[in-house]
């Protein structure tokens, strides 16, 4: 059975060729600072792409990249024309009128904040690479990088005259730098990290919010701490000067927003209504008008002046990361955890457009067992099928009300579990998107779900410390196996069906009995957490990952260690062995998918490009091609492309 056909075909290589020519803004290509993929070669005939082997494990490349990352946060250019995202893979840039797709900066980073020079001639960016980047808005063009942080960059702000750039990190401090020369002015310190910075509208104080609960104010130029705002029992998320200055507001983890008069810091009033952490505010034009955005999945709009709920807006299917209001005032823009930005109507609440093709993160893949697609499961609640060959999206599966963790597809093909925060476990017909059984009765997150080798059970992991199994065909609860403390989060069987393997949050490896539920052997030598577990096709060897950073291959009819694999710098998600068992893949949070030689346990490539953890990998059933997701959003391919 075949991911692909014998033959790479022409749309693999249009998939490919798409990812490139995104990263152009017009005709002009963008010079990113780090180097972009190893180009496809360019070819006239078709291609048969090899079994990935040791042999060739040098010559893996990426061949395509499906998504376009998380929303981070939506800014408006200054004149109102433009709308940016930063997103786990770059910055966006769209038409604010009719969303259109102007330019993609392929920042090689994931991208917390942007914001834009006065004069709109500039994009400011701060990434999780503890990076502040400067670009040229109209060409997409890198200018220079301001280097000095040592902990991510979430939030960068220019002075109103331009002249004066400043980022607030996780590394406790702001940096004051000259827009001009990537000079560093001076450094302001907090006693934990920073979430929000922003400049009053003269220019002359900086404001930044943080991890410590509360919100400082400097003078910009001196860099004299001359206030600090205390109340907020949570992080501050975010804050905001209203346009003529004399007020401030701040958005918190403890739900609720606070306006503060800006020169004495007064606390002026407490807005309460959200029902999670408010992650950011903004103001109107004209100051009358509040914007904020919260993790309950709504934006608020509220009286300013009365701290009165004006309305609010309640489209969004997960958490609201960023608000923004047009320069004009009368449209505001949020983006979303559930992979949209959406613009609305200020006064009426009128959800104007909605800006889609942006994904979440990527909890899991799995090839089906023809090869033909490929599931994924994310943060945005959705499971989506899409086809291996094209990249092109198939269907998308909604019923989960929280994040899926897992995706299975049943060895015919013709059915997919899903396993959710949500506490269920949803079994679908692949082929019509039908939900066929929802599967109740754990009592906490679904990491891991697995079909038996012939279609007839699925088992489930869950943080309740239980193993459940179910039949496949009606959805009747068998079995549930208990035994493994602080929760499970890895399921595997055999491939004779017989072995049931659980990795769970007591650093052990489980074997049991699955006819008889009876615990065969405990597999110890993990020092923290197993996240993954796999089964070589023969049923020999087992694989498990964990947060200690490492792989370990064990014999797994003896439970003797084999192998210990160490080079994840991070802790290691996911691992699987090739279909014929020779190579083993790993993905890990140091945002790399490593390849390993499962006889000897040498490394033997380590693929570069993700610009967040990858969470789950995937030999296609041919073993021609790698798949692997990550909390970049995207979904991406790996193989051996020769003429």
């Amino acid at each position: 059975m075949h991911s692909l056909p014998e033959r790479i075909t022409l749309p693999i290589l249009v998939a490919a060729l798409l990812v490139a020519a995104s990263l152009a803004c017009g005709p002009i290509a963008i010079i990113a600072p780090t180097p972009s993929p190893t180009p496809l070669p360019t070819a006239t005939a078709t291609l048969i792409p090899p079994v990935i082997s040791p042999s060739n494990a040098a010559d893996l490349t990426q061949l395509a990249r499906w998504g376009k990352g998380m929303v981070n946060e939506v800014v408006w250019s200054p004149g109102g024309e433009t709308l940016a995202v930063a997103s786990s893979l770059g910055i966006y840039l769209y038409d604010a009128e009719t969303l259109q797709e102007l330019c993609f900066i392929d920042t090689g980073a994931w991208i917390s904040s942007v914001a834009f020079n006065p004069d709109g001639r500039t994009l400011a960016s701060g990434s999780e690479d503890n990076a502040v980047r400067l670009w040229d808005a109209n060409t997409g063009h890198f200018l220079r990088a301001l280097e000095g942080h040592t902990g991510w960059v979430f939030s960068v702000a220019f002075s109103p005259n331009g002249r004066t750039l400043a980022s607030g990190s996780e590394d406790n401090t702001v940096r004051l730098w000259d827009a001009d020369t990537g000079q560093l002015l001076q450094t302001l310190k907090h006693i934990s990290g920073v979430l929000s910075v922003a400049f009053d509208p003269d220019g002359h104080t900086l404001a930044s919010g943080g991890e410590d609960n509360t919100v400082r104010l400097w003078d910009a130029n001196t860099g004299q701490l001359l206030h600090t705002l205390q109340g907020h029992t949570d992080r501050v998320l975010s804050i905001a000067f209203s346009p003529e200055g004399g007020m401030l507001a701040s958005g918190s983890g403890d739900t609720t927003v606070r306006l503060w008069d800006a020169g004495s810091g007064q606390l002026l009033r407490i807005l309460q209504g959200h029902t999670d952490g408010v992650s950011s505010v903004a103001f109107g034009t004209d100051g009358r008008v509040l914007a904020s955005g919260s993790y309950d999945k709504t934006v608020r709009l509220w009286d300013a002046g009365s701290g009165q709920l004006l309305r609010t807006l309640e489209r969004h299917a997960s958490g609201v990361l960023s608000v923004g209001v047009s320069p004009k005032g009368q449209i505001l823009a949020s983006g979303s955890s559930d992979a949209t930005a959406r613009l609305w109507d200020v006064d009426t609440g009128q959800l104007l457009r909605t800006l889609g093709g942006h994904t979440s993160w990527v909890n899991s893949v799995a090839f089906s067992p023809n090869g033909r697609t490929l599931a994924s499961g994310g943060l945005d609640t959705a499971v989506r099928l899409w086809d291996a060959e094209s990249g092109r999206l198939l269907r998308t599966f909604q019923g989960h009300t929280e994040w899926v963790r897992s995706v299975a597809f049943s060895p015919d093909g013709r059915r997919l579990a899903s396993g959710g925060v949500d506490a269920t476990v949803r079994l679908w017909d692949a082929d019509t998107g039908q939900l066929l059984h929802t599967l109740e009765g754990h009592k906490g997150w679904v990491r891991s779900v697995a079909f038996s080798p012939d279609g007839r059970t699925v088992a489930s992991g869950c943080l309740d410390d239980t193993v459940r199994l179910w039949d496949a065909d009606t959805g009747q609860l068998l079995h549930t196996l208990e035994g493994h403390a602080y929760g499970i989060f890895s399921v595997a069987f055999s491939p004779d069906g017989r072995t049931l393997a659980l990795g769970g949050r007591d650093a052990t490896v489980r074997l049991w009995d699955v006819d008889t539920g009876q615990l065969l052997r405990t597999l110890e030598g993990h020092t923290d957490w197993v996240n993954g577990v796999a089964f070589s096709s023969d049923g020999r060897m087992l694989a498990s990952s964990s947060l200690d950073a490492t792989v370990r291959l064990w014999d797994a009819g003896s439970g003797q260690l084999l192998h210990t694999l160490e080079g994840h710098k991070e802790w290691v998600r996911s691992v699987a062995f090739s279909p014929n068992g020779r190579m083993l893949t790993s993905g890990g949070r140091d945002k790399t998918v490593r390849l390993w030689d499962a006889g000897t346990g040498r490394l033997l490539r380590t693929l570069e490009g993700h610009t967040h953890g990858v969470l789950s990998v995937a030999f296609s059933p041919d073993g021609r091609t790698l798949a692997s997701g990550s909390g970049d959003a995207t979904v991406r391919l790996w193989g051996v492309v020769r003429p």
